[in-house]
């Protein structure tokens, strides 16, 4: 008879929504987990990217000029 109760009170407990605390991670928390990790990456990236473009273009600039002036 206990056995009974304490299925019924589980079946209950399941039946309210949040009367139960999920456990574990949800694909959503993966989801938002994994773009703030692209953002970051992607931000890093895109900062490091800029830098080596600016550089590169102010040797190939000096390049260019120091051919041009002789």
């Amino acid at each position: 008879m206990g056995h009974m109760r304490r299925l019924q009170a589980v079946q209950r407990s399941r039946r309210r929504p949040g009367a139960r605390r999920q456990k574990g991670v949800t694909a959503l928390e993966y989801g938002l987990l994994a773009a703030i990790v692209v953002l970051i990456i992607g931000t890093t990236v895109y900062t490091q990217l800029g830098g080596v473009m600016t550089s590169l273009f102010s040797t190939m600039s000096s390049a260019a000029i120091s051919v041009i002036s002789h």
